[in-house]
């Protein structure tokens, strides 16, 4: 008996500006995603040099994990993409990383 899902998965990682992550889960869920699962960071990139008073401000930051059967990728990521215009210099990263096991989401065999 397999203590893991047998499907093959990956997972879609967006870090995006705060107050932004929602759409990230409503344009992924629309692409076939189940759902999302949205952490609070900091950003340290190149366009978070942003200074109020001579202090450097820490830009917060969500981090969207999307962990989705590898059929749906490309349309999840192009979703994503738009949705929060990824494209654009500021506005976030998305990538994403080949899962080897998956363990809990057995309810995706029945289908």
């Amino acid at each position: 008996m397999l203590d893991y899902c047998p499907l093959d998965f990956d997972l879609i990682v967006t870090i995006v500006n705060r107050g932004f992550a929602e759409e990230v889960v409503t344009a992924a869920k629309e692409a076939g995603a189940e759902g999302g699962t949205i952490i609070k960071g900091r950003g340290t990139g190149v366009h978070e040099n942003a200074k109020l008073f001579g202090v450097c401000i820490e830009p917060e930051k969500e981090v969207v994990l999307t962990l989705i059967d590898r059929n749906k990728t490309g349309n999840v990521l192009a979703a994503v993409t738009r949705s929060v215009d990824l494209n654009q210099p500021g506005k976030g990263v998305a990538f994403v990383l080949e899962v080897e096991k998956a363990t809990g989401i057995c309810h995706l065999l029945k289908d």
